[in-house]
């Protein structure tokens, strides 16, 4: 399966029930676990704790934010699960500063990973990059595995796909409602469009490149937006985007199924499974 699940949900919930969740996610075929850090457990020990409750499935850092730790510790966290559990963790790195303070903080930070003086045994995990842009994106098939895009429809994954050449890894998010009430579900998704769209600069701006008008971005995301950036009108929908991001060059399709509440959405995970398998 070349789908895996993305997920904030797991901040502010007991680890007991988080780690349960991982190990359902496994179960239920999905290959890969990504999650974001924002306000809840640092990101390379909530991985290693997903790791140990989990025997094949891979965890991934969506991302882990370069501003909470020095490079050198990124790169001992990294190169340590990587000794600890082989092929299952994969590192997303990003961050944002303004202006293009991104693009020459992240090849500073790559940069001091890459000379870092470790003594730990193994190779590194593979490495990813939050990239939308297209210096960012080159950056990260130069300097890494590849590319995390989110918050993006399929055709940014074929501009991504074409910056970054045929080899780099490309694993999009794709935000998705699995809900029968049309209303409901169109509600959802307008909130998590409107979220980013007035606290992400760099979300607008690449928006705008995809060519989405200010009045696109105004009142917290037109039906256009909305329809583009969320599958939120039935499971064919849902299905039909994860194939068209994979018909645009992804490789992997991580799907983060929304809902109206902070619960960890595990039912709307056992349909996506159904629905991709």
């Amino acid at each position: 399966m070349t789908v895996g699940i993305w997920t904030f949900a797991f901040d502010g919930k007991e680890i007991g029930e988080v780690r349960a969740a991982a190990a359902e996610v496994e179960s239920l075929g999905f290959t890969a676990l990504w999650f974001g850090e924002y306000r809840g457990r640092e990101a390379f020990v909530q991985a290693a704790l997903l790791l140990g409750a989990t025997s094949t499935l891979t965890v991934a850092t969506g991302i882990a934010r370069f501003s909470q730790r020095d490079a050198p510790t990124a790169e001992a966290a990294g190169r340590t699960l990587a000794e600890a559990y082989p092929g299952r963790f994969t590192l997303g790195l990003g961050g944002h500063r303004p202006g293009s303070g991104t693009l020459t903080a992240m090849r500073s930070y790559l940069d001091a990973m890459d000379e870092a003086d470790l003594d730990v045994p193994g190779a590194r995990p593979r490495r990813v990059l939050a990239a939308l842009g297209p210096k960012l994106l080159e950056l990260a098939a130069a300097r890494t595995d590849g590319a995390h895009p989110y918050f993006v429809p399929p055709e940014h994954t074929a501009f991504a796909r074409e910056t970054m050449g045929p080899d780099a890894y490309l694993a999009v998010e794709q935000a998705v409602v699995l809900d029968a009430d049309p209303e409901r579900a169109r509600r959802i998704a307008r909130e998590h469009v409107g979220g980013y769209v007035r606290m992400a600069p760099h979300q607008r701006a690449n928006l705008r490149r995809l060519g989405f008008t200010d009045a696109d971005l105004a009142d917290g995301g037109s039906d256009r937006l909305v329809d583009a950036i969320v599958a939120h009108r039935g499971e064919q929908e849902v299905a039909d985007r994860v194939r068209a991001h994979l018909d645009a060059g992804a490789d992997h399709v991580c799907v983060q199924v929304l809902g109206e509440g902070p619960e960890i959405p595990l039912t709307g995970w056992r349909r996506l499974a159904q629905l991709v398998a």
